[in-house]
């Protein structure tokens, strides 16, 4: 049995995700959004996103990370803060010595629905039904139980 703890990074929204993987099973164990305060100063919200990885680090004890790879955006300003986001998560998981796999969008969304162009609908609805027990809230915690399945199946071989 492997613990994976799945990151979808982001400044204002850092979802999470903990699933237990072996061969083919999957068990869903926890998941949330991390929510760094609006209004706080640029490095206290990269505070809080390290703080909080830190924290489920600690709590979950995680064998390995997933985390969605920063592609540029339209705005470099909004990809270079996401960078930091995707940074401070990085730092409090390596802190913890955990291996950290990083994975392309289109490639989480292939592990899952077989198409690297599926919507985030399409990815939703394939965590619900191999996690049924997840019941995500919200996109982001979706997308971390989507990047934590895509670890689970791309890396099945190695557990």
């Amino acid at each position: 049995m492997t613990r994976i703890l799945g990151i979808d990074p982001g400044l204002l929204h850092t979802g999470w995700a903990i699933i237990d993987a072996a061969g083919a099973d999957r068990k869903y164990i926890a998941s949330g959004v991390i929510l760094p305060p609006r209004t706080a100063e640029f490095p206290t919200r990269l505070a809080v996103v390290f703080r909080e990885v830190t924290a489920i680090c600690e709590r979950f004890s995680p064998d390995v990370c997933s985390i969605e790879i920063t592609f540029v955006n339209k705005n470099p300003k909004t990809t270079l803060i996401l960078g930091h986001a995707r940074a401070a998560a990085i730092v409090a998981v390596a802190n913890r010595d955990i291996p950290l796999f990083e994975y392309e969008p289109n490639k989480i969304k292939k592990a899952l629905t077989s198409a690297g162009h599926a919507d985030k609908a399409q990815v939703d609805k394939m965590v619900r039904l191999l996690l049924p027990a997840a019941a995500p809230k919200s996109a982001d915690e979706s997308d971390a139980l989507a990047i934590a399945l895509a670890h689970s199946n791309m890396s099945k071989f190695s557990f």
